[in-house]
């Protein structure tokens, strides 16, 4: 197995410089510990609370644990025993050196409600995804996308060039380090295996009782609406449970990071927005698998194979915005007169509306509906077509057709 050097390395040496506690979130298996493993100096010590005796005595005796513990350690899957927080706080409001505390978890939310409680001011947080297409294939440094000629231009050096056939093949390979690496060979295995381990582990914590079989009968509906909008009522009825059930179960899912949403984009000049959210999945390979495609050929013709590569387009780039360290302010648009945006994304106060499509010469009838983000009260900037160019041409002077290789 050889390591996959991560995008978001520089950031980690530089926050670890500055505070005293650093951690990182994300979904199970996307690298969290493998990466600071890497980084660690080797007097850092490691200890996991996926080991019940170790759990135990933290949520028992944090005190203790962080004496038996010393600085500086790496504590893997903290959610497990919120107790320590308050004695991490402690320790640094005595004066703990930067980088002393090293904290990983799979519960997104969780952890970010818990550090903005107990260790406010003191804790810098990183999000990690799975494998972005720049790390597995590219070169150089990440640069969060940004819809600008000059940045686009310059992402030519940084990405490696993907016809149809190779972005499917990415799709249907995913992110997951430990597939992508070579450690594990048989796809099929390993994300069933993955699986089963997330719902034993996480799913289990969350709801106790849970059918298992069929919560993930429940996760395979979700992934076979990924990249649309969201329908509680038809995934409910899909697998047989409650609207409430569904709503709860897709709650589970978020806060460990196996979907995420995009938000409508609206605001008190644009009335007629549709309210319902978008889901995707944090892995377009858990998807694949999840919806039965054996192979990247017949995913790229089968019934998915649009939604699917908009799924892997958002993920893209939320990554190369989660790997600086930054927040990506990203939304969709559509109204009740169906004008529809796929991606809104929002920066240095432009609104930048972009659409994502299969096709290789797409037509510039797209960028219409561009239009009605101009009665926001955010000023519009360039546009963007996602497509399967290989080069970069443009629709006009106000609107780009950019590579999806490029993200």
């Amino acid at each position: 197995m050889n390591y996959i050097p991560r995008d978001i390395e520089h950031k980690i040496i530089a926050l670890n410089q500055e505070y005293a506690c650093l951690m990182i979130t994300g979904p199970r298996q996307v690298g969290k510990s493998t990466v600071l493993e890497h980084l660690a100096e080797p007097n850092r010590e490691r200890v996991t609370l996926d080991d019940m005796q170790e759990r135990a005595l933290a949520k028992r005796d944090p005190a203790m644990f962080l004496q038996l513990h010393g600085m500086p350690v790496m504590i893997e899957e903290v959610q497990y025993a919120p107790e320590l927080f308050p004695y991490i706080k402690i320790a640094i409001d005595s004066g703990a050196p930067a980088g002393s505390f090293w904290l990983t978890g799979s519960k997104t939310f969780q952890l970010m409600e818990l550090a903005q409680e107990s260790l406010a001011g003191r804790v810098a947080i990183l999000q990690m995804m799975a494998l972005s297409q720049h790390e597995i294939s590219g070169n150089g440094e990440n640069i969060p996308f940004s819809v600008s000629l000059p940045a686009i231009k310059a992402r030519k050096n940084t990405h490696t060039p993907a016809d149809i056939t190779e972005i499917y093949r990415r799709i249907w390979n995913g992110g997951m380090p430990g597939f992508v690496s070579g450690k594990y060979t048989d796809r099929d295995v390993f994300y069933s295996s993955y699986l089963a381990t997330y719902i034993d582990r996480d799913v289990s914590e969350e709801i106790r009782g849970v059918d298992k079989l069929m919560f993930q009968d429940f996760v395979r509906a979700a992934a076979c609406r990924a990249g649309q909008m969201l329908n509680v009522h038809d995934i409910a009825r899909d697998v047989g449970v409650a609207d409430a059930t569904a709503k709860s179960w897709l709650a589970v899912l978020e806060k460990s990071g196996v979907i995420f949403y995009l938000r409508p984009y609206s605001n008190n000049l644009l009335q007629r927005t549709i309210k319902m959210p978008k889901m995707y999945f944090f892995d377009t390979g858990l998807v694949a698998y999840l919806t039965r495609y054996s192979s990247s050929e017949i995913l790229a013709n089968g019934a998915i194979n649009g939604s699917i590569l908009e799924n892997f387009v958002v993920s893209e780039l939320q990554k190369s915005w989660l790997n600086d360290g930054k927040e990506c302010l990203l939304w969709y648009y559509r109204d009740k007169d169906s004008n529809e945006i796929d991606m809104v994304l929002e920066s240095d106060g432009l609104l930048h509306p972009m659409e994502i499509k299969r096709s290789v010469n797409p037509g510039r009838e797209l960028v219409r509906a561009f239009q009605i983000l101009d009665k926001s009260s955010v000023p519009r900037g360039t546009g963007a077509i996602l497509c399967m160019r290989s080069e970069l041409p443009a629709v006009d002077r106000d609107n780009l057709v950019v590579p999806i290789w490029m993200i």
